[in-house]
């Protein structure tokens, strides 16, 4: 057999390339109308390019000497510097690349200081509910962002009753450890949780929180230090780098302080000849042991460079008519019902759940795809205690006895267009 060695590229660039040759098209297959973003969004030009520029370097990282080792080490550790920069991350804070969200909040919930207690909401994704220990407090489904603020601000106060106050209301040190876990847009609706205001709760009454920002991220900038958050996970295959990344965001001093999330080559420091004779690393090695997802990390890095160089508001605006277009679209179907958990007109970003009445969700799904090459998602979306309870509000909102157990989910993102909805909307039209 014969190997032949292509020749690589130019050197790494001093400083990541020009916006111009990082386009935010995605890549897509002519025909097919993808409208299930919210699931794994299709792969951005600008992630797939980095990939490909990278593959004939691609070599180990922080464990060798020669060139191609040390352009992947730099490449690795730029990533984590661009991903940081993107989300705002401050001083001591860590960045740390995982498979996804849910395994970014397992990390944190491994993390947690003992007798940390958790407050959530019941309309979280399954990666917000599932990984927190036991004695985790679970607050309802709010009815409005409002109530949301007012809940978290009630329970908190009753978890910190007996602590003493300090200078300016409780002291950050009083009682057992707290953590606010909450999404930053749910995935099931696309309505836009109140982050910056659940976060000032969360201080007031001298708690961390986390915020799950998987659906969130591909439409709005999110800035750690603007919302006053402490942690933040998001997933490469929501965020157009679909390479097998994520990343835990946030505060050092917990993630220092906690065994590592996984025993291994890279998260030590030394290790001794008697068992158990170690002294783990600090930092973002100190979770991230084995051969890291190099082209995972170039990648979410590529798209986030490449986002902080679009015009957002831009996108947000075109998104926002998109949804606009596609909402009103349901609307005039009268066999169409929307899921919602707040009011009609709250904030949310391009998706959209509902049922087809009289049909199941599933046949449903199956039927768009097959005759109309229009992909959707059908089921409960990996938040079975909202949708469930979202499907039980639509019943009774539009007085219909026949919508069935599961839902579809429609969502939009970079590439999709007036003519993806309006494929959508007649092919459901069909349907009734």
């Amino acid at each position: 057999m014969t190997v032949t060695l292509v020749p690589p590229p130019a050197p790494l660039p001093a400083r990541i390339a020009p916006a111009s040759s990082r386009p935010l098209d995605v890549l897509g297959v002519p025909g097919q109308t993808n409208l299930d973003h919210a699931a794994s969004a299709p792969c951005a030009r600008a992630a797939a390019d980095a990939v490909a520029e990278l593959l004939p370097w691609y070599a180990s990282v922080h464990r060798g000497a020669g060139a191609l080792s040390r352009r992947c080490t730099l490449a690795y550790e730029r990533a984590r510097q661009t991903v940081g920069d993107f989300f705002g991350a401050r001083p001591g804070d860590h960045v740390i690349f995982t498979r996804n969200t849910t395994d970014a909040l397992n990390l944190l919930a491994r993390a947690l200081p003992a007798g940390t207690t958790v407050v959530t909401f019941a309309g979280e994704h399954h990666a917000n509910l599932l990984p927190w220990p036991r004695g985790s407090v679970r607050l309802p489904v709010p009815a409005s962002p409002g109530e949301a603020v007012r809940a978290l601000d009630a329970a908190l106060m009753e978890l910190r009753r007996d602590a003493p106050p300090g200078a300016a209301g409780i002291s950050r040190s009083a009682g057992p450890p707290v953590l606010v876990a909450v999404t930053g847009a749910s995935n099931v609706t696309g309505e836009r949780w109140p982050v910056a205001e659940l976060a000032a709760v969360a201080r007031r009454h001298a708690a961390r929180i986390a915020v799950d920002a998987a659906q969130l991220a591909p439409h709005a900038p999110v800035d750690v230090a603007a919302l006053g958050v402490d942690y933040l996970a998001v997933s490469g295959h929501k965020l157009y780098a679909p390479f097998g990344a994520g990343v835990l965001l946030g505060r050092g001093d917990w993630l220092d302080a906690a065994p590592p999330y996984l025993a291994g080559g890279g998260a030590t420091s030394h290790v001794g000849d008697a068992t158990h004779q170690v002294r783990w690393a600090a930092g973002p090695a100190r979770h991230e042991a084995g051969t890291p997802n190099l082209l995972g990390a170039v990648a979410l890095a590529a798209v986030c460079a490449a986002l902080a160089d679009a015009d957002r508001d831009a996108l947000h605006a075109r998104e926002q008519a998109l949804l606009a277009r596609l909402r009103q679209g349901l609307a005039a179907l009268p066999h169409v019902v929307e899921l919602r958990t707040f009011g009609p007109d709250a904030p949310r970003v391009g998706i959209v759940s509902f049922v087809v009445a009289g049909r199941d969700s599933g046949e449903a799904a199956a039927e768009l795809a097959a005759r109309h090459d229009v992909g959707v998602r059908d089921g409960l979306f990996c938040a079975h205690p909202l949708a469930r309870r979202l499907l039980a509000e639509a019943a009774a909102r539009s007085g219909r006895t026949d919508l069935p157990p599961t839902a579809l989910r429609a969502s939009l993102g970079l590439g999709s267009t007036a003519r993806d909805v309006d494929r959508l909307l007649a092919a459901l039209a069909e349907l009734g």
